[in-house]
């Protein structure tokens, strides 16, 4: 399912390319569905397609760069991860870190954590108490929704619409006030009802802990893309932000990053009797 989590502290933002397409307004053909509909139905589709994800594997691969003062780049990270999906959770298996594969004891360590993440996601309880985690749907009820509106997104017809965190609106975690904070524009694809585009930026600073433990600074923003795969499913292409932030009231961080999702791969389980079963990677059609 779709849901407005925000990157690792661009994931207090998270699940986009550089230079964007044109976006071609054309003329509403047919009333605007209302946005609020819209979303139920975004979401309603999105649990539909969660058994199909489970057939998917797909390469992840993030950029990690630190910027200083001036606006230069001083450190540059570089990370690629097999994610594939338990019980409808999404799980990374580090494999290369700065365009090096894992050495044997980082192996070892990285296949533990994934092991320890598969057992989590198999256990019921662990789906119950990720159902607070907050969605687009939830997001647009502290929101101010505005300027809806038709767009060719990519050659495809999309639901496009503005939206505000309202200062006034009443919410129930740090989600929900992180949303106030926001302001952004979404497309939704008219004929799957999928995310298609997502920009979002901090219109004012949020304090975490009431600024102990974080500060996430006015104009800090992300960007995410999905897209159609094999004509049966939609998965993140790419997303990318930019996040400044003091920590702890002492160290000012800046960072930007950007995250490429390709190589999506349709498999199913083969077994054999008295054989173990494997993974087969369907070929690409």
């Amino acid at each position: 399912m779709f849901s407005f989590r925000f990157f690792p502290l661009a994931a207090l933002l998270l699940p986009l390319v550089p230079v964007l397409p044109a976006r071609a307004q054309q003329p509403a053909a047919k009333p605007l569905p209302d946005i609020h509909q819209l979303m139920n139905e975004v979401q309603e589709h999105q649990k539909q397609l969660d058994k199909v994800r489970e057939n998917y594997t797909y390469t992840s691969s993030q950029t990690t760069e630190d910027i200083d003062a001036k606006g230069h780049v001083t450190k540059t990270e570089t990370r690629e991860v097999e994610v594939f999906f338990v019980n409808g959770h999404g799980i990374g298996r580090l494999v290369k870190k700065d365009g090096k594969p894992l050495d044997d004891s980082e192996q070892q360590k990285e296949t533990e954590r994934v092991t320890k993440a598969v057992e989590k996601a198999q256990h019921p309880e662990t789906k119950k108490q990720e159902e607070h985690e907050i969605t687009l749907r939830d997001v647009l009820e502290v929101m101010d929704v505005r300027n809806p509106r038709r767009e060719l997104y990519r050659g495809r017809s999309t639901i496009v619409f503005d939206f505000v965190g309202r200062k006034d609106a009443k919410t129930h975690g740090m989600a929900e006030d992180v949303s106030k904070k926001l302001q952004g524009t979404l497309w939704v694809d008219e004929a799957d009802r999928e995310v298609a585009h997502l920009d979002v930026t901090f219109n004012d600073n949020f304090h975490v802990a009431g600024g102990i433990v974080a500060n996430i600074e006015k104009g800090s923003n992300i960007h995410f893309d999905q897209a159609p795969v094999n004509g049966e499913i939609w998965f993140p292409t790419g997303g990318e932000g930019t996040v400044a932030m003091r920590l702890f009231l002492v160290k000012g961080i800046r960072q930007h990053y950007i995250g490429r999702y390709y190589d999506f791969q349709r498999f199913h389980v083969e077994a054999e009797q008295g054989k173990e079963s494997r993974v087969v990677l369907e070929k690409k059609p």
